[in-house]
């Protein structure tokens, strides 16, 4: 798979946000979901990346970087297609999120998920991300996990 960055607005990424917003609000109640549209995600401070086998982009995942306690990065919509799932994809993207970071020099990386995503979780902490208090603009949700990993 190659992770690229890649333009949130287009027409294989809208999809796949769309898809992605369906199932966290599946599980999630509106007040829990803490989604990013695809004009926040066209912001300068986001990069958004696409996972592709061939032409097809069948994962993607994005970082907001932040300047609040210090500057870090934000990870945001890591999401693989369903029939693609448990091959490894979310690995990948979390990879280029994590190398891109180290390209400019965030060392910080730190997200928000939900208690609901067992596999989510697992990935993370697998990586190394560890559990921490609500940061930035987040407040104690009891539905809400928020990770941080320092990256270099």
């Amino acid at each position: 798979m190659r992770v690229l960055p890649t333009d949130p607005a287009s027409e294989a990424s809208v999809l796949l946000i769309a898809q992605s917003d369906s199932y966290l609000k599946s599980l999630y109640p509106h007040e829990s979901q803490h989604l990013e549209s695809v004009a926040a995600l066209q912001l300068p401070n986001v990069t958004f990346f696409g996972g592709y086998f061939g032409n097809e982009m069948v994962a993607c995942g994005a970082v907001k970087v932040l300047q609040d306690d210090i500057c870090y990065g934000e990870i945001k919509r890591v999401f693989v297609v369903e029939q693609w799932r448990r091959k490894g994809l979310s690995r990948h993207i979390m990879g280029g999120i994590e190398q891109y970071l180290k390209e400019i020099s965030v060392s910080i990386a730190r997200l928000e998920t939900g208690i609901k995503q067992p596999e989510a979780l697992a990935l993370y902490t697998s990586l190394g991300y560890e559990v921490r208090e609500p940061f930035g603009k987040y407040t104690h949700d009891p539905l809400s996990i928020f990770m941080e990993k320092v990256i270099f």
